[in-house]
Formats: C-alpha cells, sequence, structure tokens
C-alpha cells in the first residue's frame, strides 16, 4: 500500500494530542487541537465503553509514534525487530532508530517545519552526509556524522529564511546546528531522558509482545 496522501489533521483528532504533522499550521489557531475547532474523533460519532482495554491504549500508543515519525506499517514492525534482537531497553533502542532516520534529524535540526517536509527535502537530493549526497529519508544517521544544506541548494527560499536563527534554537542535546552555514552535527545517539516523552514505548512493547 503506498503512502497516506489525505488530511493528516484526522490523525491528531484520532490520537487526541498534538502529533506537529503540518508544522506551521500546529501553532496557529487553524490546528483541529485548539479548544473551539474540532477535537473530536474523526468518523460517524457513537457511544462506546468508557473505559479503553489494555489493547486498545497498546494500539493508540503504537499508532501515534507511527504517525508522528510519519512511516508504514512495515517499517515501525521492522524497526521493533531490530531493536528487539540488540541488548538493551527495548523501548528506548526503538526510539532511538526512529531519532536516527535522516528525514527526522532534519526536522530535529530545524531545516524543515514538519516530517512530511524533510521527507521530500531529502528525497530531492537536498542534502550531504558526511560530504555525501544521500536522497533516502530512513537513512540512519550515527554519531559523529555531519548533516548538511547542498551548496546548490542553498540559495533557496525556506534555506535563508533560516540562516538567521540561533542554534540556541535547538533544544536537543545530540544535536549541534550551524544555521549560518546550514549544516548540523548529530554528536550521539539520544538516550532515555532526552527522548521525546509524548510517547509512551513500553506500551508499543507491551503490544507486539502479546
Amino acid at each position: 500500500m503506498g503512502r497516506y496522501l489525505g488530511p493528516v489533521c484526522r490523525f491528531c483528532r484520532r490520537e487526541g494530542t498534538k502529533l506537529y504533522l503540518k508544522g506551521n499550521r500546529c501553532f496557529s489557531p487553524k490546528c483541529a487541537m485548539e479548544e473551539g475547532r474540532r477535537p473530536d474523533p474523526p468518523g460517524e460519532k457513537h457511544f462506546g465503553r468508557k473505559n479503553a482495554s489494555d489493547y486498545k491504549v497498546q494500539l493508540r500508543e503504537k499508532q501515534k509514534a507511527k504517525r508522528i515519525y510519519g512511516i508504514s506499517e512495515r517499517q515501525f514492525s521492522n524497526y521493533f525487530a531490530k531493536a528487539n534482537q540488540r541488548v538493551g531497553v527495548t523501548g528506548e533502542l526503538l526510539l532511538q532508530f526512529l531519532e536516527r532516520r535522516l528525514d527526522n534529524v532534519v526536522y530535529r535540526m530545524g531545516f524543515a517545519t514538519s516530517r512530511s517536509h524533510a521527507r521530500q527535502l531529502v528525497r530531492h537530493g537536498h542534502f550531504l552526509v558526511n560530504g555525501k549526497k544521500v536522497d533516502i529519508p530512513s537513512f540512519l544517521v550515527k554519531a559523529g556524522m555531519q548533516v548538511e544544506v547542498r551548496e546548490s541548494k542553498q540559495k533557496r527560499g525556506p534555506f535563508q529564511e533560516i540562516r538567521g536563527m540561533s542554534s540556541e534554537e535547538v533544544h536537543y542535546k545530540w544535536l549541534d546546528v550551524d544555521f549560518k552555514n546550514l549544516r548540523g552535527t548529530f554528536r550521539d545517539i539520544p538516550r532515555q531522558d532526552d527522548l521525546d516523552q509524548q510517547i509512551q514505548a513500553h506500551l508499543i512493547v507491551e503490544f507486539y509482545s502479546r
């Protein structure tokens, strides 16, 4: 099945929280999750059971994580399988794999307004990793690697707008960003305390461990 191309605000409504899938719109009054808008779940309205089952809670957490990072079911399950095979905390390893994706790193560094925007930029060959062009969004960035905008792409409007940003605007300990030169360094693999607390990884592990 191909990638979903429909409205993504319905995903935020389904999960009952902002997933920040539409860049700047998510921070504006137009966001569907803003008070007075449409925070209710999409689809036909009906009254279901008040207390969600453990399975439903685990499923919704898995779906939320998958939608935040914008990947398919197969990709997500493959990342979990890799994390489960390694020594360590499976949930933490899973999130580390997701954070190391090139499209996510580009987004975290501030070179794109959303992960879908970052994925498009990567596919169009806008970035170099350690001096080599990489156009695969799922490329896993390693500690110490440098990500930069290709010189031939730097004069484009979106990149010119972020040149004046301060590196202090990037609030991730594992990233160093130089907006003036449009480059950043993936310093280290993020640890549990640094990872997105919006995702409860243990529920995802429980879902796959049924």
